[in-house]
Formats: structure tokens, C-alpha cells, sequence
């Protein structure tokens, strides 16, 4: 059973850089794609980022690309997200997921198999 946690949420300046994580505390080691998500205050969930179980594959929503960064280390059961250059339109909670297919389409719409709880995002000076 999957069972994601994310950590490393938090306040942080415009301009400034935070990195999430995200465990897989089941350490199902299925070969599993994992992505990421956000929701703003009154908003709709919306993608951020995914990676491939092999990591040769990462797709970014536009709004995010060139400043966000997917990384995984398998051994360690462990997905992270890299955000530089924040902008206040960047505050949320935001989650992962993991799915076992990488389908495009899908997980843009949020199909994903399986997901955390989610950590909080605050940009503000």
C-alpha cells in the first residue's frame, strides 16, 4: 500500500526557494510515476510537475517551468520538488501522487492512483 507524506512546507520570501518532499512510507517499491500538485485559497487543484519512475521523463506545468525541479531518489523511497525564484502566486498546499502509468493527459487532470496529505506553501514578505 502506498502511502505518501510531504514535508518541507513553510514560509518563505518572494524570491526565495523551499524544497518539498515526499515520502513513501509503505515502501511498496512498485515502479510508480510520481507527481505533483497545488491548490490556492479558493482554487482548483491544479499540476505542477511529474517524473518518471526512471526519472529520464519530467513534464512542468507553464507556470512553474524554469523555476521547479523534480527529483527522485528510488532507494530511498523519496520524491522531491525543487521551487526557486517564488512568487506570491506560488503560496498553496501542495501534494504529491503517484500513479503507475505515465500518461500525460491524465495526470494533468489529477488522475493519479494515489495521494498525500499535503504541506503548505505561504510566499509572502
Amino acid at each position: 500500500q502506498v502511502q505518501l507524506v510531504e514535508s518541507g512546507g513553510g514560509l518563505v520570501q518572494p524570491g526565495g526557494s523551499l524544497t518539498l518532499s515526499c515520502a513513501d512510507s509503505g515502501r511498496t517499491r512498485i515502479n510508480y510515476v510520481m507527481g505533483w500538485f497545488r491548490q490556492a485559497p479558493g482554487k482548483e487543484r491544479e499540476f505542477v510537475g511529474a517524473v518518471s519512475w526512471s526519472a529520464e521523463s519530467t513534464i512542468y506545468a507553464d507556470a512553474v517551468k524554469d523555476r521547479f525541479t523534480i527529483s527522485r531518489d528510488n532507494d530511498k523511497n523519496m520524491v522531491y520538488l525543487q521551487m526557486n525564484s517564488l512568487k506570491p502566486e506560488d503560496t498553496a498546499v501542495y501534494y504529491c501522487a503517484a500513479d503507475r502509468a505515465f500518461i500525460v493527459p491524465d495526470m494533468k487532470k489529477g488522475v493519479m492512483d494515489y495521494w498525500g496529505k499535503g504541506t503548505l506553501v505561504s510566499v509572502s514578505s
